[in-house]
C-alpha cells in the first residue's frame, strides 16, 4: 500500500551544501562590520550566518529555514546587555562598598541570578529557535513551561553540587529530556531516551582512557558521545517511533578532528569558516532517521510566533548551547 500511495518511509539522509568560499566571505564581513560598529552589527551576523546553514541543509529535497531578524535578535541583545550593566554596577558598588554585608549581599545577588535565570534563558531560546525554524513551511513549536523547567534545573544543580558534580550527568540528560519532550515539529513529536549512567561511564571512561592513550581515546569519546545524543532522540508520527543515526566511526571522527586542527594552526585561524563548513558535512553526511518516518504526512498544527530572542541571546552572552 505504501507502494501504491507513493509514500516515502525509507531512511532519511541530510544532505548539506555549505561551501567554504561563501561561508567565509559572510564569515570575515561579520566579523568587520561587528568590529568596526562596536558589537551592535551581532545580531544582524548571528542571523545571516544561522540562515546560511538552515538554507544549506537539506531532507527529502527540501531545504529548511530561519526566519528570526536581526531586529529581533538585537531587542534581546540590548536587553540583556542592560540587565548585566545593572548586575555589574551593583557589584562594583558592593565590592567598593568596604561594608562586609554589603559585599556578601551583592556578590550572592550576583551568582543567584546567573544561577536563577539560566533556565528562563533555556526556556526562552528553545522557544524563539524552534518559532523561527521551519522545513516545507512547517514550523517546530516548543510546549515547555518555565516554571517546571525553572524547578527542575535548580533541582538537579543541587543534587549535582550535593554529590560533588556525579549527579551531572543525570542533569543534563533530565535537562534536554525536558527540552525534546516538548518539542514539536507539525503533527510530529520528540523524546530523548537516553539515560543518565550511560552518560556517566562514556564519562568516566574518557576520564581514566584519556590519560592512559595519551590522548587518542579522544575520538572513541566523541564517536561514542556524540553517538549516545543522536541515537537516543526520538520521534513520534501516528504513534510509531522512529530513531535518528549517527553512522559514523572513530577514524571518521580522527581525520576530522586532525585536519581541523592542523587547518586552524597551520592558517593562524583564517581556515575558521573551512573548519565549520567541514564540520557540518560531517555531521550530516552520517546523520540519518530509520526508516518509518512519512514526511509527505506532516502538518502543520499550530504556529507559536514568538518573537523574544532574550533567551537565545543570553545563551550566547555565556557561551552556553542550548542542547
Amino acid at each position: 500500500m505504501e507502494i501504491i500511495s507513493g509514500l516515502k518511509t525509507e531512511k532519511k539522509s541530510f544532505k548539506y551544501f555549505g561551501n567554504g568560499v561563501e561561508f567565509a566571505i559572510i564569515f570575515f564581513k561579520n566579523i568587520l562590520l561587528t568590529v568596526l560598529s562596536l558589537g551592535l552589527y551581532y545580531p544582524w551576523a548571528k542571523v545571516e550566518i544561522l540562515k546560511y546553514h538552515y538554507q544549506s541543509t537539506e531532507l527529502d529535497d527540501s531545504r529548511f529555514s530561519f526566519h528570526g531578524t536581526g531586529k529581533e535578535v538585537f531587542k534581546g541583545f540590548i536587553k540583556i546587555y542592560l540587565i548585566f550593566i545593572l548586575l555589574y554596577g551593583t557589584l562594583i558598588y558592593g565590592l567598593q562598598s568596604g561594608e562586609q554585608i554589603t559585599t556578601i549581599i551583592t556578590v550572592a545577588i550576583f551568582y543567584l541570578f546567573f544561577i536563577f535565570i539560566i533556565p528562563f534563558a533555556i526556556h526562552g531560546a528553545a522557544r524563539y529557535r524552534s518559532s523561527r525554524s521551519s522545513w516545507r513551511g512547517i514550523h517546530f513549536k516548543y510546549l515547555g513551561n518555565r516554571m517546571e523547567l525553572f524547578w527542575k534545573f535548580i533541582t538537579g544543580m543541587i543534587l549535582t553540587i550535593l554529590t560533588f558534580g556525579i549527579y551531572g550527568a543525570w542533569f543534563q540528560i533530565e535537562i534536554r529530556k525536558y527540552i525534546l519532550s516538548h518539542l514539536r515539529f507539525g503533527n510530529l513529536s520528540f523524546d530523548f531516551k537516553g539515560k543518565g549512567e550511560t552518560l556517566f561511564w562514556i564519562n568516566l571512561k574518557f576520564i581514566f582512557l584519556f590519560y592512559l592513550t595519551l590522548g587518542i581515546y579522544s575520538f572513541w569519546y566523541i564517536k561514542n558521545l556524540w553517538g549516545f545524543y543522536a541515537d537516543n532522540t526520538e520521534i513520534t508520527q501516528d504513534g510509531k517511533k522512529v530513531n535518528f543515526k549517527l553512522n559514523m566511526k572513530p577514524g571518521d571522527v580522527f581525520e576530522l578532528m586532525i585536519v581541523n586542527f592542523l587547518l586552524i594552526i597551520v592558517t593562524l585561524g583564517i581556515a575558521t569558516p573551512w573548519v565549520t563548513i567541514r564540520t557540518f558535512n560531517f555531521i550530516f553526511r552520517f546523520l540519518e532517521i530509520d526508516e518509518g518516518l512519512n514526511t509527505n504526512t506532516i502538518q502543520q498544527t499550530s504556529y507559536d510566533n514568538y518573537d523574544d530572542a532574550s533567551g537565545e541571546d543570553f545563551l550566547d552572552f555565556l557561551d552556553l548551547d542550548l542542547l
